[in-house]
């Protein structure tokens, strides 16, 4: 199904209690359905009323995402403050002295400070496939929902390891949840020469709720805790900190909150995250919860940009 084919499109808020246990995240449901197809998503209403979503960093990936690959964002580093469009294959004809020359030119029309970095990132819409990993999004939440798992984690996962594809990476990550060998033979699955269970998603999604439930919450809580630090675990900045201990590792993690010292948990301990490197929390660490946010976004703009018609209402 192409998300662009929606004509009419209804949206149930469901909102319920569990007989033993209450799931906080029920109220955060969307299900979105036509004549011919519905699916199940997590809404990203507090990603507006937090401001989540005028980030320059957010603005920013979501740029990126939808942009082809042949066009490149000139950007300062820090900011990811957008200062000109140039055609990849300029960029990439030029050589290491010219590329120098180039960001120097730029940190001299923009007047940006000496001490800051210019990048030069290339669309990356060939691989954010949305309209593809959609569909998976209501499988990814469905499993993680039945482990007693906030779903949350399964959608912005599937929205940013590896969309609508089952590519391995560099390192070895494989699978719609990108799970590295050790870490899921840890978690059940079969990885050898002649199987992968990693390819298989209900089993990858199953592996992953575990690691999320088992290892990357109790170990944001004990981070936490060193920082004597409060929280939710319905709070997005929680959300982003369990996300980023699932790419990074939490003794990653830990050492860029040692850096970083922070007083209180908030929207501000993530993007100070985002400024400060530590151990193994590099420039690829930093970017995850950014296109975390970015990518939620882009779903939103998909669920609500492709109806003609949107009803939303709450049962118990």
């Amino acid at each position: 199904m192409k998300f662009t084919l929606l004509s009419i499109c209804i949206i149930f808020s469901t909102q319920f209690i569990h007989a033993q246990n209450y799931i906080s995240w029920e109220h955060e449901k969307l299900w979105i359905a036509n004549e011919q197809n519905s699916n199940l998503i997590l809404e990203s209403e507090k990603m507006y009323t937090e401001r989540w979503d005028i980030l320059p960093q957010a603005l920013f990936w979501k740029r990126i995402m939808k942009l082809s690959s042949d066009s490149c964002l000139v950007n300062v580093a820090s900011t990811r403050q957008i200062l000109q469009s140039i055609d990849s294959k300029h960029w990439y004809a030029l050589n290491k002295t010219q590329k120098v020359n180039f960001r120097e030119e730029m940190r001299l029309k923009h007047n940006i400070e000496k001490g800051e970095k210019i990048y030069v990132t290339s669309g990356k819409s060939d691989f954010y496939k949305f309209e593809e990993v959609y569909p998976t999004l209501s499988e990814g939440i469905t499993v993680f929902d039945e482990m007693c798992v906030d779903p949350w984690y399964a959608q912005s996962i599937l929205l940013i390891e590896s969309p609508g594809q089952l590519k391995k990476s560099i390192s070895g990550a494989y699978g719609a949840f990108q799970l590295m060998p050790g870490v899921a033979r840890a978690q059940g699955l079969i990885v050898n020469k002649t199987m992968d269970e990693r390819e298989n998603f209900e089993k990858s999604a199953t592996a992953a709720a575990k690691l999320i439930k088992n290892i990357c919450i109790p170990e944001a809580k004990k981070i936490l805790k060193v920082h004597k630090l409060s929280f939710s675990e319905n709070d997005l900045w929680f959300r982003f900190l369990v996300l980023h201990i699932y790419h990074a590792g939490a003794g990653n993690v830990a050492a860029v909150l040692n850096v970083i010292k922070p007083e209180e948990g908030s929207q501000e301990l993530i993007k100070s995250m985002w400024q400060h490197k530590a151990a193994g929390f590099g420039n690829c660490s930093q970017n995850y919860s950014q296109l975390a946010i970015a990518s939620q976004l882009i779903l939103h703009d998909m669920v609500y940009t492709n109806c003609d018609d949107v009803i939303s209402y709450s049962s118990r």
